[in-house]
């Protein structure tokens, strides 16, 4: 496996621990550390995270449900008892991502965008260094925050350095897309294709921008997906033109079958 220090074309493509750490640097007089143009990053932990752990019988209920305004959508089993749950957003100043589980608990964090755009977010679960485990991906429009569904509760992922895990989506140049891939490259050579695999995605132009490189960074998760640091990097495809499907799907959000915008939560318009 290519270290950061081995491959700096790496560290151009993903968004990665270098990404949040530069935008770290550059956030401090912004108060934030997100992506530019949307620098404030979400606090460390949720103000209403839930309660006790999941269960066979799920999440406690606690919380109101969804707010006035708010358009839940379902998405996956975020706390193990084989039901679906929805997720939902809000909008204006005080932009929240929320979960409402089918056992009757809600619980949600803000998302601390200053974005002009709607945001968008999937939710599903993929693998960790001890199995699988939810996240959300919320989608700004210049950037992808990445959250642990977890617990019961909504908290950012961090790197190594702490600071919230953060997606490009080509404002910066450092990336253009997420994904949850099924298939990941092992040490041995074969492919994992029993669990989703979250990944970094960035489609670079030729000089004269008539074909692309797809290049994806697969991102290594803690247990809770708590923690994110760089994996195993690859190329999808070279030399493939602009309306290539693969092309197209590098400069999204999605999740497995799950595409941002289309099959989860949207801010409501203003």
């Amino acid at each position: 496996m290519r270290t950061p220090a081995e491959d700096p074309a790496r560290r151009r493509r993903t968004g990665s621990v270098v990404m949040v750490t530069l935008a770290t640097v550059a956030g401090l007089a912004a108060c934030g550390s997100g992506g530019a143009g949307d620098p404030a990053a979400p606090p460390a932990a949720s103000e209403d995270a839930g309660g006790a752990g999941p269960t066979s019988e799920g999440c406690a209920p606690t919380g109101d449900g969804p707010p006035g305004g708010a358009e839940p959508r379902e998405v996956a089993d975020v706390d193990g008892d084989d039901e679906n749950d929805s997720a939902w957003l809000t909008g204006g100043d005080q932009r929240r991502l929320g979960i409402t589980t089918a056992s009757g608990a809600t619980f949600s964090v803000p998302l601390g965008s200053a974005s002009p755009e709607r945001a968008a977010a999937v939710v599903d679960r993929v693998a960790t260094e001890d199995g699988t485990a939810p996240v959300a991906l919320v989608d700004t429009g210049r950037a992808v925050r990445l959250f642990s569904v977890a617990g019961c509760g909504l908290t950012p992922t961090r790197n190594q350095e702490g600071v919230p895990y953060t997606f490009d989506k080509g404002f910066t140049g450092q990336g253009t897309g997420v994904e949850c891939a099924d298939e990941v490259p092992t040490v041995d050579g074969d492919r994992d294709a029993d669990r989703l695999h979250l990944a970094a995605l960035n489609a670079e132009a030729s000089d004269d921008g008539s074909v692309f490189t797809v290049t994806r960074t697969f991102v290594d998760l803690s247990a809770g997906a708590t923690r994110a640091t760089d994996g195993v990097e690859e190329t999808v495809v070279e030399g493939a033109p602009a309306d290539d499907a693969v092309v197209a799907a590098a400069q999204r959000t999605s999740c497995g079958d799950r595409v941002a915008g289309e099959d989860g939560p949207v801010e409501p318009a203003p």
